[in-house]
This record gives C-alpha cells, structure tokens and sequence, in this order.
C-alpha cells in the first residue's frame, strides 16, 4: 500500500496558509482593539461601539446578499442570533471602557481569560467533560489573569473587572457560537450578530453622542476596516486547517498587543504581568490540547 504524498503535501500547505492567516488576522484585530483605546479619549464608548458594528454591517450586507441572497433575512433561530448580537455589543462596551484606563497588553492578556470561562460553561451547560489535565489549566489561567490583573484593595483599577466581564460574556457568546455553527451558514450569523449589536446600541446612543470631528473619521474608518478583514481573515483560516493546528497560534494577539501597545501608547508589561501572559499561554493550551472530545476553543472575533 503506497503513501499519498500530494494529499500530504496538500494538508501541510493549507496548515500553513491557516496559520498564516489567523497570525495576521489576530494582529489586526489587536490593532482594532488599540484603534478603539485611541478614540476613547475622546468618544463615548457607546458610539465606538456603533460605529463598530453599524460599519461591519454595511460593509458586510452586501456580500452576505450577493452569496446567500433573501434567504439570509431568514436565519435560524433568529432569537438566539439576536440575543448573540446584544452578547457583542456588550463585550465590545465593556472592553473600550476597561482597556481606556490600564495597559493595552494587560487588556488583552485578562480578555484572554475567555477559554477558561468557556470551559466552565461547557461543563455546566453542555454537560461536557474536562480531565484533571484541563482543570490544571483552568486553574493556571485564572492565576495568569489574577497577576495581570493584580487586585488590592488598596488601589484596584476598574478597567481590569470590565475587561474580565467581557471576556465573561466572549465565553457566553462562544456556547452561541456552537449552537449556531452547525445550524446557519457563518456569515448569516455575523451579519444578523451585527445588525442585532449596532440595533441595541442606537438606542442609547442620542444620550451618549459626543461631537465626532474630522480627525475621528480616519480612525472610524480604520476600525470599520481593521475589523471587517480581521473578522474574515480568521473565518478563512479556520476554514483551511483544524482548531487544534491552530491553537497555539490563537495566542499571538497578545505579542501583538504588546508591540502595538510599546509602539502607539508607549507602555511595556512589568515582569509581573510577563508571568501572568506566560501563565495565560501555557495554560490556555494545555485546556486545548487536553479535551479530545471536542475542537479547542476557537478565538472568534469579540470586538
């Protein structure tokens, strides 16, 4: 019996292409994060977060329409794409108000507290199982997040507690993510997630709209940008190669985070959140790697 070389040259080359386009994918997104920070200064986290999503549906309507067609204003369990839109808008609101007030990289790092909530979650709600392996990691994220996070009761900055809230609510939006996975076509599911979010949010907005002035708009625009791409760049990649391939790479949006975070705001994680970043990592991939039952937790665009 003979090896099929090409169909292994094949696989390896699509792994490859996967892992190339989730690495760009997440920078860009933690680009996206930092564009956000940016225009805190200035706007109300409300309208950042509008503009957020109200620009990706634009951009992404069209599409969706000339793919799908009319059937696409029919998707499946439209109150579960609903409530999944609102579960966006939310994380998205609690990420721009805690990253505006503590390091970039640090936010990041904490957001990344997500996979250990969604393990959680999949054992309460899906009645999954998790071996001794995997609550080890569990438990060294949540130790990684704590020294990121550094809580006193001295001097505790709020940002850090809205940062994890979002990655709270990135797990709960997670479990929708695989309940709809397999019943409506991905991008029904983003387009619907971000109707439902910038819907939610205009409702609130004529009591939060601050003045937007010329220089804003390059930055809006770069956020409509920098997230459409980064949220389709991740989509391919893991339509090229397996969440498990993939996973170790998941993590390099926090690399990133603190590149862009020395670059543009000019801060540097101090030795003790370099532990907590390293804590994060390796526990978050021994939770991947020790669940065989199930794909590992994809990092899905949250904000």
């Amino acid at each position: 019996m003979t090896k099929d070389f090409s169909n292994d040259s094949q696989h390896l080359a699509s792994n490859r292409q996967g892992i190339l386009l989730i690495v760009l994918g997440l920078s860009i997104a933690a680009m996206t994060g930092a564009i956000m920070k940016l225009l805190s200064e200035d706007l109300s986290a409300y309208q950042i977060t509008w503009f957020r999503f109200f620009g990706f549906a634009l951009v992404l309507l069209p599409l969706v329409y000339v793919r799908i067609g009319r059937a696409a204003m029919r998707p499946a369990r439209p109150r579960m794409q609903i409530f999944r839109g609102i579960t966006m808008a939310s994380s998205t609101l609690a990420f721009v108000v805690g990253a505006r007030s503590i390091d970039y990289a640090d936010a990041i790092a904490i957001l990344y507290a997500y996979p250990f909530l969604l393990t959680l979650l999949a054992v309460i709600f899906l009645g999954e199982r998790v071996g001794l392996i995997g609550w080890l990691g569990v438990v060294g994220g949540f130790i990684g997040v704590l020294l990121v996070m550094r809580p006193s009761f001295s001097a505790f900055n709020s940002g850090s507690l809205f940062v994890f809230l979002c990655a709270a609510i990135v797990s709960i939006q997670m479990v929708l993510n695989r309940k709809l996975g397999t019943i409506s076509h991905p991008l029904v599911t983003s387009l619907w997630g971000a109707l439902a979010a910038a819907l939610a949010l205009t409702f609130f907005l004529p009591f939060y709209w601050q003045p937007v002035h010329r220089e804003h708009m390059l930055l809006i625009g770069l956020l409509v940008i920098s997230g459409t791409l980064n949220q389709t760049l991740i989509v391919f990649a893991f339509a090229k190669a397996p969440a498990s391939t993939l996973a170790p790479f998941t993590y390099f949006e926090i690399v990133a985070a603190v590149i862009i975070g020395f670059v543009v705001f000019g801060t540097f994680p101090v030795w003790v959140s370099w532990l907590g970043i390293l804590l994060i990592t390796a526990s978050g991939l021994l939770v991947a790697h020790s669940l065989p039952g199930r794909h590992a937790p994809r990092r899905q665009p949250k904000i």
